[in-house]
């Protein structure tokens, strides 16, 4: 996909204001509605400003657009890092009519300070629970298969006194559950949006995706890592010891081995009911001819073992 920079197409600073970008998208809109525009491409324009507009007037999408676009230019081929949408904490996740509703009705009677404690007396009585809050979290694989407390902070998009989109940092202890799978929600009680009158906040969902790991990789409860070889433990056979969460096991490498072959450690993957297994591909990997005695060795092999792994294809 390409990177668009919607500032430019909105003709604002990235420091605009929320009302400066509203401003601006009602001046364009007008400029280029098919319906009454004789400018170019009035259609394409019209469209680009829409897509614009849809991204920089909520703050959340914009707070996110902001931290991806920093480092790109319009035009360029732009794929989003792993990993880019955690750490963002954001509204909804519960009923959206009532979240709705409630957004409605802090406009009408909470956020507006002009009636003085007229507000005030409308909202008495009136009770809502608090507005449920999402955000994703990066968990390591170590911490899934053990269980672990942790401090996260996440930041939460606002918008300032005057205009502008901002984020504040929120920060809690985590307990992460052993076994926790990707995907997974952690329900945090009460750390969502605050209620009205005597209701209770909003919750937290967390879910969790997990941290890239230098040699592990998950799917589902299942671990799966790729094991480097020699040839002659792949020909010959041998038992040698794998690494896993709860420590080294020796496994028996078949004679015969190729490049490819999945041997299973059963319920040494992440623990649940039933645990999941660990599955090990072996990978063969070819020593480097660096001596003299190391290319005599494989010419040796090559007019002795009369091996060919193309037969098969006729060749």
């Amino acid at each position: 996909m390409k990177y668009k920079d919607y500032y430019k197409i909105m003709g604002v600073t990235r420091d605009a204001t929320q009302d400066e970008i509203k401003r601006s998208y009602r001046k364009l809109a007008r400029k280029y509605h098919p319906d009454v525009s004789k400018e170019a491409d009035a259609e394409a324009h019209f469209k680009e400003v829409g897509e614009a507009y849809e991204v920089l007037k909520d703050p959340e999408k914009r707070a996110v657009y902001d931290q991806l676009g920093n480092n790109w230019q319009a035009g360029q081929d732009f794929t989003p890092p792993a990993g880019w949408d955690s750490g963002f904490e954001f509204r909804g996740g519960g009923n959206a009519d009532a979240a709705h509703f409630r957004d409605i009705f802090e406009d009408l009677f909470v956020r507006s300070g002009s009636h003085g404690n007229q507000s005030g007396d409308r909202t008495r009585g009136f009770h809502m629970k608090g507005q449920d809050h999402h955000a994703k979290i990066m968990v390591n694989l170590a911490d899934a298969f053990h269980g672990a407390e942790r401090s996260i902070t996440l930041r939460v998009p606002e918008i300032d006194a005057g205009g502008h989109v901002v984020t504040r940092n929120h920060t809690l202890n985590v307990k992460i559950p052993k076994g926790v799978t990707r995907g997974q929600r952690i329900r945090l009680r009460g750390q969502g949006a605050p209620g009205i009158g005597e209701s209770p906040n909003g919750d937290l969902y967390l879910e969790v995706e997990f941290e890239p790991h230098s040699f592990y990789r998950a799917e589902g409860r299942d671990i799966f890592l790729d094991l480097p070889i020699t040839p002659w433990e792949a020909a010959l056979g041998a038992n040698v010891a794998i690494p896993t969460f709860g420590g080294k096991v020796d496994m028996k490498i078949p004679a015969g081995s190729q490049s490819g072959k999945k041997l299973r450690l059963k319920g040494r993957g992440l623990p649940g009911n039933p645990a999941g297994d660990q599955y090990v591909i072996l990978r063969i990997e070819t020593p480097m001819a660096e001596s003299e005695a190391d290319r005599e060795l494989y010419n040796r092999m090559k007019e002795e073992m009369n091996f060919n792994p193309r037969s098969r294809l006729g060749v």
